[in-house]
């Protein structure tokens, strides 16, 4: 009663898109697992972040919302608004999962993936033992923010942990991270009139580099930014921060290195909020993926992992060469190439398929994926 022709980890976006292909193609025994509910790691973001993506209802003339996960949807128009919170992208994502009828069981946490010599896998949950052939691990990156880049970090508040931006004390704040999470923190908390000092070694911020908003601030935060008071927030571009420790008589250093190898101490009076990134949830089955250079997992050309047959990602972690398809309206386009290869080894029919490439849902050459911007 347990077995599925494939099971699909994680109820975020990357989850419900592909049960929605996967529905197309009248894939009947598949089933998508969630530890917590559907869409549960946006209604953790804080309260005022909202999507740095806009949406916009432009189906109709051949422009899929960019927020969007299915054909034929739009959280633009589903929600009325261009940058929906993370409460209310959660609520487009339950309303899809329950217009499609997919099959998504919600509690259900994966406590080890093994997979068979002979093909298929065990799953093995908190209450249940599955078998599948195949695996669709989307369990995304929020819920595994990076808090161990340094030592000390333990003593900052990680940007994912924080339920809203006016429980943070002082009126001065030290943020550790520059780029999209860091600037939205500085955002709103400058907006709460509180001073802030970013601490960033890249120094991204808004000068112009690649046209690629995975490595550069989205034009959304780069409008917020320039409403902000230029004295409201202090960048520290080029800082590495090596420690952070309290001090005796209270509040916590912060022992940076500036590109010249020259000490700087910061002094924070409350727990600095450490916007670093996450980890992923890749992590838990690391093993079963060979890595890339940069440590990402490496993945063959349907995003299929090249030590584990069956097993596939999707989501913000996949990265194929210098792409990083960790943006929503980037990893969609990955969902029917992943279907497709199922689909073809169960003996579907895949030609459903063909209206996601005329969609531009179906990414199938990333050599076409470089920057061309000229002006």
């Amino acid at each position: 009663m347990n077995r599925y022709d494939c099971v699909i980890v994680g109820a975020g976006p990357a989850g419900i898109g592909l049960g929605c292909v996967l529905q197309d193609m009248k894939m009947e025994n598949f089933i998508i697992l969630e530890r917590n509910h559907i869409g549960s790691s946006f209604r953790k973001w804080p309260k005022e972040m909202s999507m740095i993506t806009p949406s916009f209802p432009g189906n109709a003339y051949g422009m899929l919302d960019l927020n969007a996960v299915a054909l034929q949807t739009s959280p633009a128009y589903t929600l009325g608004t261009e940058h929906p919170t993370g409460e209310e992208f959660a609520e487009y994502l339950e309303a899809l999962a329950e217009y499609k009828k997919l099959p998504v069981r919600t509690g259900i946490d994966i406590q080890a993936l093994t997979p068979f010599p002979d093909g298929g896998f065990q799953l093995v949950t908190s209450g249940e033992v599955i078998h599948s052939r195949f695996v669709i691990w989307a369990a995304g990156e929020f819920q595994y923010p990076k808090t161990d880049g340094f030592p000390g970090s333990e003593y900052a508040i990680h940007n994912s942990l924080v339920a809203e931006w006016s429980d943070i004390e002082g009126d001065e704040v030290v943020v550790i991270g520059g780029y999209e999470s860091g600037a939205d923190a500085a955002i709103h908390l400058s907006r709460l009139g509180k001073k802030v000092t970013i601490i960033d070694r890249n120094g991204r911020w808004l000068e112009k580099g690649s046209s690629d908003p995975s490595v550069e601030l989205s034009p959304y935060t780069k409008d917020r930014l320039d409403e902000i008071p230029d004295d409201a927030i202090d960048l520290l571009p080029g800082y590495e921060v090596h420690w952070l420790e309290p001090m005796e008589q209270g509040g916590y250093l912060i022992y940076c290195e500036d590109q010249e190898g020259k000490e700087h101490f910061v002094r924070s009076a409350h727990p600095p909020i450490l916007a670093t990134g996450f980890k992923g949830s890749v992590d838990l089955i690391r093993h079963l993926f060979d890595q890339r250079p940069d440590g990402q997992p490496l993945l063959s050309r349907h995003d299929e992992s090249t030590i584990t047959p069956g097993l596939f990602l999707s989501g913000p972690s996949v990265v194929h060469d210098d792409l990083q398809l960790c943006f929503i309206y980037k990893f969609r386009q990955r969902y029917a190439v992943i279907a497709e290869a199922i689909g073809k080894a169960l003996e579907l029919d895949v030609s459903i398929l063909n209206q996601y490439r005329r969609e531009n849902m179906m990414l199938e050459d990333l050599s076409c994926c470089a920057e061309d911007c000229v002006c």
